[in-house]
């Protein structure tokens, strides 16, 4: 069978078993955010935290609950991280610099797990699980409850209610996170993952040594990597270490956790608002886009050129031979268009065009289909946009889901557009305008620029992968990509939760003929145009400087 083939099939398989699970876990997720009742469990936690979760919230009080269990959940792991070395189970490690210890724990609780650090290296098995392992969770659960409070907003009319943010956060970990969580992690145990609390121990005898591996609970933290959209792997290699990626069949479940839940949620969008077309309009923006992507990765991998890589079959180098180029292809995609960045390659060992298009993907805002609830509320953002300048070709006032959408809306969806780029594109300029961090860049010229531009892409779009060639424990790289991590999570958030509280006080506009239908292919084809134009009149520039320099001159 050819290589191409095997890529091929293994993308159809995906798509199935994607397919499969639409259906009922859309409609599971619909059920939690919906239900009135709250588990044993649930009940414990409320009484521990001292919250109701019978009093409905407005959207300032939401985002005080998202602000406040965030910044406490920074605090706690950055000083986890400071006494490591007095704690057990630490391995022998020291406890964690203060520029690195800031930079992890705003890193984990932003839900974009970048590192700066060699986890066998540095992490003892009390951080690892009882710190990073647990932000894993709660942060995709903020997410998740950010995105349904979004679609109260169109759901409700003539309240600012949006729920309650604490039995939302309880929700998403008890009924949605962890149970799929136990049996993944059963799955990767099967397939070769390890799961244990092993000390450092060497491995055989080599040339000029031994070498040394660490134990640890590597398939339960692997999992929640992956289904919640996280990244950060308990080795350095990440996915490409077969402690945590042992096969293909591993390689291809672990794709599937990442897409599963952030596809599944146009459904429970669609049930949510009353209407599951809106939801397969919506996932089919997603799909398009992120089939495209994928089909572009393969191709330019693929087509590497020089004689290397036609010996190779193809651009291996920076690959895993288990995984081969397509296996390689289809997880760098899934890891850049969602906010995962975990990784089974090193992206920087890929072909100019194929760096460009990981970038692009995390560029595009993190949406096809994007993390696990921040890919739904950034593709419902950006559908108001595409809403709004269908109703200026038009001459019509805008409406979405029976909303207006009025200066005040497309104000705070502007803003959620534009706080993103603005810090990519500001971090990365600073960085190659000083001299002490071009320093810690591997390469000159076209790449060495994206090595930068990828660092602070991947920070603030919250996805955390890097292109490997970039010395980022740097104090300067610690500091400023961990500020970028902090506000390109929670400023959008803001905008955010205005945005649904001000569609929750609206009174339904009743549909007539010049309703723009945003159910239909039509829409879902403006919808994609609009997503592309925006990133395209955004990142251009940057782009053509980096990759597609690169790519031109190879």
């Amino acid at each position: 069978m050819s290589p191409v083939l095997a890529g091929v099939l293994q993308l159809l398989a995906l798509v199935v078993a994607l397919g499969l699970s639409y259906r009922p876990l859309g409609d599971h997720m619909a059920r939690v955010y919906s239900s009135d009742k709250h588990l044993r469990v649930e009940k414990w936690i409320y009484q521990g935290i001292g919250a109701d979760p019978s009093v409905e919230m407005r959207w300032p009080a939401y985002l005080r609950g998202v602000l406040a269990f965030s910044a406490v959940s920074v605090l706690f792991l950055y000083l986890l991280q400071r006494v490591q070395g007095s704690l057990p189970g630490s391995l022998g490690f020291v406890s964690i610099d203060p520029d690195q210890a800031f930079n992890t724990a705003a890193s984990f609780v932003a839900n974009t797990n970048w590192q700066s650090y060699y986890g066998e290296q540095a992490m003892g098995h009390v951080v690892q699980t009882g710190g990073l392992a647990v932000q894993n969770f709660v942060s995709a659960a903020v997410g998740i409850a950010v995105a349904v409070a979004l679609v109260r907003g169109f759901a409700r009319s003539r309240t600012g209610e949006l729920g309650n943010f604490w039995a939302d956060l309880v929700r998403g970990v008890v009924r949605v996170l962890l149970p799929i969580s136990v049996i993944g992690a059963l799955v990767l145990v099967a397939c070769g993952a390890i799961q244990n609390f092993a000390g450092i121990h060497e491995v055989g005898q080599f040339t000029g040594g031994s070498q040394q591996w660490n134990g640890g609970a590597v398939a339960s933290q692997e999992v929640i990597k992956e289904l919640g959209t996280n990244g950060g792997g308990y080795f350095n290699a990440n996915s490409a270490h077969p402690f945590e990626n042992p096969n293909g069949l591993s390689n291809l479940f672990e794709v599937y956790l990442i897409l599963v839940i952030p596809f599944a949620l146009t459904r429970t969008f669609g049930r949510m608002v009353g209407s599951l077309k809106q939801g397969y309009a919506i996932l089919g923006t997603m799909a398009a886009i992120w089939l495209c992507f994928t089909a572009l990765m393969m191709w330019t991998e693929f087509a590497g050129r020089g004689p290397a890589f036609e010996l190779a079959g193809g651009a291996m180098e920076g690959k895993e031979t288990r995984f081969g180029i397509a296996g390689s292809a289809i997880f760098s995609v899934a890891t850049t268009l969602t906010s995962t960045g975990a990784v089974n390659s090193f992206h920087s060992s890929n072909t100019g065009f194929g760096g460009g298009i990981n970038l692009l993907g995390m560029q595009l805002g993190e949406i096809a289909p994007g993390g696990v609830g921040s890919g739904l509320y950034g593709m419902l953002i950006m559908a108001i946009i595409a809403v709004f300048i269908a109703g200026l070709m038009v001459g019509r006032t805008p409406e979405y889901l029976g909303k207006k959408i009025g200066t005040r809306e497309i104000k705070f969806a502007a803003c959620y557009i534009l706080v993103t780029p603005a810090l990519v594109l500001g971090f990365t300029a600073v960085a190659m305008a000083l001299d002490t961090p071009s320093h810690s860049m591997t390469n000159s010229g076209a790449h060495g620029f994206s090595e930068i531009l990828y660092a602070y892409t991947s920070g603030a779009n919250n996805n955390g992968s890097a292109f490997a060639g970039l010395n980022a424990d740097t104090q300067w790289f610690n500091s400023t990509i961990g500020i970028a991590m902090l506000l390109g999570r929670f400023l959008p958030m803001v905008f955010v939760l205005a945005l649904a509280g001000s569609l929750a006080e609206q009174q339904p506009v009743p549909e007539t003929a010049g309703t723009l239908r945003t159910e239909k292919p039509l829409f879902t084809g403006l919808l994609v145009g609009t997503i592309l134009i925006i990133t395209g009149l955004t990142y251009f520039p940057a782009l053509a400087l980096g990759p597609l320099a690169e790519g031109l001159a190879a």
